[in-house]
């Protein structure tokens, strides 16, 4: 978790726990993280998304379970938020998929319930569902976020509590609950894209409280005070961001990772590239370059969205197309997608004749 100055040697720390080190890769592991001793011990680790609800939490299920089969080493969950300005076009569509059909914070709460992976699982959200959880919020959020769409603007965006006008009053906005119930649930870390650090303090509390990390994303721009202050607040690792814009497969590895990494090299934090990772040769360009991990999301949701789309025919095409049992090629798909990345992170590493991810 959190309670450890992750700074380079000089810098102030965030609180009195000074001076914590990490050892290299191999060596004995020493953190109670559970996101950050996946990392370390897996190392070069695999870190996967996929959006909840996405085409159904059933679904999500099965895929979540053929990723720690194909040797994810943590498994980020995306919890659907109507407003999500951090993903592109392929990310924006699952979480459409997830809202249309129906998915609600209580309900992806109950699928991470039901979940024994051995990757720990994290939930990528964005604040304002994380402010409005709890009590009656819950269940406002998830009925604006899924259905009410028209109903949004008047309630999600109104962050500070305030009753508006034809509007039911809201209790005042807590981060606590969101913290509480995803720590009942199992999950071992939060991540908010649209979270200023220097805005993080509630959140970083009740996250210190409950044993959850706190993952903040890193962007190619960022330097200075600004990157001193979210490396003060980041644990688990920090989430660079592999280039400018938004999440999405992409051909290439863009050179401002390299750079990025560069940068970040003094801070003993596990450094994870995401943003335009599909390939495995992309995962071993990264890893070769100095990351501790790879983030793929995009290529895997696509894989979803293809499989999705060839079952929306009759019940007898989808049979002919899939099977009886509908979506098993999309989980085997995911799976062997998962392997082929985590053997390239570890082509990466030098470890080009390693066996297979141990996920079996």
């Amino acid at each position: 978790m959190s309670g450890e100055d992750r700074r380079p040697p000089g810098g102030e720390p965030r609180n009195d726990e000074r001076g914590a080190t990490r050892p290299a890769s191999g060596d004995e592991v020493t953190t109670d993280s559970d996101v950050e001793a996946a990392i370390r011990e897996n190392h070069p680790a695999l870190i996967s998304y996929i959006t909840a609800g996405d085409p159904s939490l059933e679904e999500t299920k099965a895929y979540v379970e053929a990723l720690d089969r194909g040797g994810a080493d943590l498994i980020e969950l995306g919890l659907p938020f109507s407003e999500p300005i951090a993903e592109g076009p392929t990310i924006q569509a699952a979480i459409n998929r997830a809202l249309d059909a129906g998915t609600t914070p209580r309900g992806f709460f109950e699928l991470v319930d039901e979940l024994e992976t051995e990757a720990p699982l994290l939930v990528m959200t964005y604040y304002n569902m994380i402010l409005q959880y709890g009590n009656t919020e819950a269940p406002r959020a998830s009925e604006e976020a899924s259905g009410a769409r028209r109903e949004r603007s008047e309630g999600l965006d109104d962050a500070n509590g305030e009753a508006v006008s034809g509007q039911r009053p809201r209790a005042k906005p807590d981060v606590r609950p969101f913290v509480e119930r995803a720590a009942e649930t199992g999950l071992s870390g939060i991540i908010v894209p649209d979270l200023p650090a220097e805005e993080a303090d509630p959140l970083r509390e009740a996250c210190d409280d409950h044993g959850l990390d706190l993952v903040f994303i890193v962007a190619p721009t960022t330097e200075g005070d600004r990157l001193e202050t979210i490396m003060s607040q980041v644990s688990g690792f920090a989430y660079v961001q592999a280039r400018l814009g938004t999440t999405g497969a992409r051909a290439d590895v863009s050179s401002a990772t390299h750079r990025s990494l560069a940068r970040l090299s003094e801070y003993d934090v596990p450094k994870a590239v995401g943003f335009g990772v599909s390939e495995g040769d992309h995962a071993a360009e990264i890893i070769e370059a100095g990351a501790d991990g790879v983030i793929v999301g995009s290529a895997l949701v696509d894989i979803i969205a293809e499989h999705s789309a060839a079952g929306s025919g009759t019940e007898s095409q989808n049979i002919a197309q899939h099977g009886a049992d509908g979506n098993t090629p999309a989980a085997a798909d995911l799976e062997a997608k998962a392997r082929e990345l985590k053997r390239g992170a570890r082509r990466g590493a030098g470890a080009e004749d390693a066996p297979e991810p141990e996920h079996q």
